[in-house]
Formats: C-alpha cells, sequence, structure tokens
C-alpha cells in the first residue's frame, strides 16, 4: 500500500500516515500475539466490530491513533504518588512532564485557573471534587475550630466528630429520570453514601429545567453543594442562573460536564452555558466529546485547588502515567481549530437527527435538543427502552436504553432510548447522514412489537421484529459505514 496521510475523521485535527500507524499497530500485534494470542485476536476483532457499528452511544466516541499509541508506553511502568515536583518515589520527571503538560493544555483549553488531570475515571473526578469541597468547607474550618492543623493532630473524640460532619453534609442534584448521573448523590454509587441528597426535577410538561423550582428547592433544602451537569438531559444550562442559585443559600457549584465538555471545549457552549468561569469545581471525562482516553480532570477556582490536588492518596490509587500522556495528546489536539468545526457539526447533527425523528413521527423528550444527544420516547412504538435498544441492535443501530423524566417502567426496562451524535461525527458523517440515520431508527422500531413471555402475559423486555427489517436494515447501515471508514488506511494485516 502506497504512503498515504488520510484526514481521518476519528483526527480531523490533523493528519496521519496511515502506513506508519498500520505498521506500528502491526507490530505491537504481533508481539501481543507471541505471548497471548486471544487478546490480539480480541483486539483486532474489536476494531472490525466498531468498523461495523453504527455507533450512537452519546458517551462513546473514537480516539485518534496518536492518543492511543500513547498509552501502550513504559509511562505505565511508575508510581508516582503525588504531584508534580512533590512525589513520594523518585525518578519520576518524565510522569512530572506529561502531567504539567495536560494540566497546561486543559486550563488553556477551559480558561480554567486549575486542573487536576490524574482521575482514572469520572466517578473518580466526581469523588475527587466532593471530598475537596468538604475539605474545604468543613474539614478546614472544624480543625481551625479544633485548633488543629492537620487531621493527624485531632484526639480520637475530635475525629469522630470530624468524621460525623464530614458525612452528614446535604447535595442537590438532577433526578435520575431527568437526565442527572448516579454519581450525583445517588444510594447506588458512593456519593449516595457520603451525603444527605435531595433532587430536582424538570418541568412534567416540557421536560425542560425549571430554575425557579431548583432555586425553591435549594432554599427548603440548603445544600452544601448544588451539583449541575447530566448524563441524558438534551438541553444547555445556564450555569450563571445555578452559580446565582447556589450563592443564594451558600452551597458551592459542582458542575459535571462529563458528557459536553467536548462542546465547551469548542466553544458551541459559550457565555452562561459554559461552566467553568461559574462553577467552583467542574469535573469532566476525556472520552465522551472531547474525544481523548477514558480518563478525567477536574477544574476549579484557586481556593479550591490544594484540596484538589489531595486526590492521590485520597481516594485515587497512583497515577496512571501512559493515561495522562494520551489526555495530553487528545487536549493539545482539542486546542486545534478543526476541534471547533467537530464540535459544531456534533450539535448539527443532533439537531439533524432530532428533526428526523420528529418528521416521521417519534416522540422527543424536551421536543428536541441543544447539544450531542437526544432522548427519544418509545412508547409511541408501544415499546420498552429494553425492547427497542434490542430491535435496533440487532438492526445494526447500537443505541442504549435510558429512563425518561417519571419513567413508569423504572431504570432497567426504561421508556426511553438516547442517541448521540459524536461517534458518528468523528467518522465524518453530516446532517443528511443523520437524517437517514433517523429514518432507519423509526422503520426498526415501527417494525418492532412487544412479545409475551413465555409464562404468558406481558413482557418488558422480549419483542419480535417484522422479517426482513434488520437484514435491510443492515445493509442501508453498511452502506453508509462505508462512506464514512473508521481510521481510514490503518491495515491491521
Amino acid at each position: 500500500m502506497a504512503s498515504q496521510h488520510a484526514q481521518t475523521a476519528a483526527q480531523p485535527s490533523a493528519s496521519f500516515d496511515a502506513d506508519a500507524v498500520s505498521t506500528a499497530y502491526q507490530s505491537a500485534l504481533e508481539v501481543i500475539e507471541a505471548v497471548e494470542p486471544g487478546v490480539a485476536t480480541a483486539i483486532r476483532s474489536e476494531l472490525s466490530d466498531q468498523r461495523a457499528s453504527l455507533k450512537l452511544i452519546a458517551s462513546e466516541n473514537y480516539a485518534s491513533p496518536a492518543v492511543l499509541l500513547a498509552m501502550g508506553t513504559w509511562l505505565s511502568d511508575k508510581y508516582a504518588e503525588g504531584t508534580v515536583g512533590h512525589r513520594f518515589y523518585s525518578g519520576c520527571q518524565n510522569v512530572d512532564t506529561v502531567e504539567q503538560i495536560a494540566a497546561d493544555h486543559a486550563q488553556a483549553l477551559f480558561a480554567a485557573p486549575h486542573a487536576y488531570v490524574q482521575p482514572h475515571s469520572g466517578i473518580d473526578a466526581n469523588l475527587v471534587a466532593f471530598w475537596a469541597i468538604l475539605a474545604h468547607r468543613v474539614e478546614a474550618p472544624a480543625l481551625a475550630e479544633l485548633g488543629a492543623n492537620h487531621v493527624n493532630d485531632l484526639t480520637d473524640d475530635d475525629w469522630e466528630a470530624l468524621r460525623r460532619r464530614l458525612g452528614n453534609q446535604r447535595a442537590l442534584g438532577m433526578a435520575l429520570d431527568a437526565g442527572g448521573h448516579l454519581t450525583h448523590g445517588f444510594r447506588p454509587n458512593i456519593s449516595g453514601k457520603m451525603f444527605h441528597q435531595a433532587s430536582y426535577g424538570t418541568d412534567a410538561q416540557t421536560g425542560l429545567l425549571d430554575y425557579a423550582e431548583v432555586a425553591a428547592r435549594a432554599r427548603e433544602f440548603r445544600p452544601l453543594v448544588l451539583i449541575a451537569g447530566y448524563s441524558a438531559y438534551p438541553r444547555k444550562i445556564n450555569f450563571a442562573i445555578m452559580r446565582e442559585i447556589a450563592d443564594e443559600v451558600g452551597a458551592t457549584l459542582m458542575v459535571d460536564m462529563a458528557h459536553f465538555a467536548g462542546l465547551v471545549a469548542g466553544k458551541v457552549f459559550t457565555g452562561d452555558f459554559d461552566p467553568v468561569p461559574f462553577a467552583h469545581v467542574t469535573t469532566t471525562t476525556t472520552h465522551k466529546s472531547l474525544r481523548g482516553p477514558r480518563g478525567g480532570v477536574v477544574l476549579c477556582q484557586p481556593d479550591y485547588a490544594e484540596a484538589v490536588d489531595r486526590g492521590c492518596p485520597l481516594v485515587l490509587g497512583g497515577p496512571l502515567g501512559h493515561v495522562i500522556a494520551a489526555k495530553a495528546v487528545a487536549l493539545a489536539e482539542a486546542r486545534q481549530p478543526s476541534f471547533q468545526r467537530y464540535a459544531q457539526q456534533v450539535a448539527d447533527n443532533a439537531v439533524a437527527l432530532a428533526d428526523g425523528l420528529l418528521s416521521r413521527g417519534a416522540r422527543l423528550v424536551t421536543g428536541g435538543t441543544d447539544n450531542h444527544l437526544v432522548l427519544l420516547d418509545v412508547s409511541t412504538f408501544g415499546l420498552t427502552g429494553r425492547q427497542a435498544e434490542s430491535a435496533l441492535l440487532d438492526s445494526g443501530i447500537v443505541t442504549n436504553r435510558n429512563s425518561i423524566p417519571r419513567d413508569p417502567n423504572g431504570a432497567w426496562y426504561t421508556t426511553g432510548v438516547r442517541l448521540g451524535t459524536p461517534a458518528l461525527t468523528s467518522r465524518g458523517f453530516g446532517a443528511g447522514d443523520l437524517d437517514r440515520v433517523a429514518e432507519l431508527i423509526v422503520g426498526v422500531l415501527a417494525a418492532t412489537s412487544p412479545a409475551a413471555a413465555p409464562s404468558g402475559g406481558a413482557s418488558k423486555a422480549r419483542y419480535v421484529l417484522a422479517d426482513g427489517v434488520a437484514d435491510r436494515t443492515h445493509a442501508a447501515v453498511g452502506e453508509l459505514l462505508a462512506q464514512h471508514p473508521l481510521y481510514p488506511g490503518l491495515d491491521l494485516g
């Protein structure tokens, strides 16, 4: 194959030499195969599967070859507890270098006063944020009151009193069925055991946030932490208003922008819709709309920086130097002008998908979208979310079922399906392609009907897809994917 520079949709910020990348991966897989052939086979199969999938999962994307290759290095071999220039192990100068580069890029990209790039995931980033807020708002004043400089200076009785104060604070966040996230104080997650939690929902008619209602809830509940952000709310949030509410009740505003960080980085969300200037602490993942490796970042105002930097060893294990290096690469990519074009196309594609669904009679929560995701109410098709998700998967369309506000089917079976555009946009899909995707989705769901349970009666999981629909949809999906190849020119041999 002749050397070529492929302007891959998975890395629009820079071209890559497809031959060089192919050689790198072929060589790596040969080395892996010599030790454990099954792993090498699974890696090859994963690329094949991803190339053949119409991926509409809002939390997934495709990282560039540069990001992926940065993770497969000997930076993995280092223990580096601590922070840049202040490690508990010697010989960490190269980890210091990549961590500082990543932090510098994050600060510049988001115009943030401070960035902490060690969290291994979004959950870890939120835990770091929560404990930093507790340390800043509860621990520090309590220590001063007790005349101590550090928790180690406390008597056993003092420490027990401090533990009770740390573990009984209030957090107010978006309800799960309105689009909130488990890590925002809900009981299945450790945050729900840390905080006395309450929720705000959305308007019963419009599905939109009612800021007056959020303010009323905050005045009633008086939280220490007001949490904004979502995993399945298809609209923008006015963070200036959320900060006003937090200030009125004396709360710390924490924003989880894991889902829409790419739209902030790409300047689609600006002004009052950019959380970083308004939040005391902002968390994000790096692998969703930001298109980096799996991991997290915490951004904060200066007075929270010291507490945030204590994330390791407070709640994190040793920093993953190889992943931090990949974060640095991804953040560098996101600072390129082409990333802004990508982010705008993500939002434009989401609107095209929403419009395509609406024009074909589908019902959407909030009636549309302002961001990267669409929440489809499948009850108009007589289906549960689980039935719809499975029928779409049978047809080559990968989605995930999701609760909708006041969902009658609960969080397992659900009444909604969440659709997102970051991954398909990375492949080069445009608005016309997303209208065609909407057509395929409606076609599959219209051809799906519930099936009875084996014991008789209704089933929320079983379904029947009309003959031939899956095959015809697979063929149509294949045509779309062929027009937008994933990692074009990359050959694993």
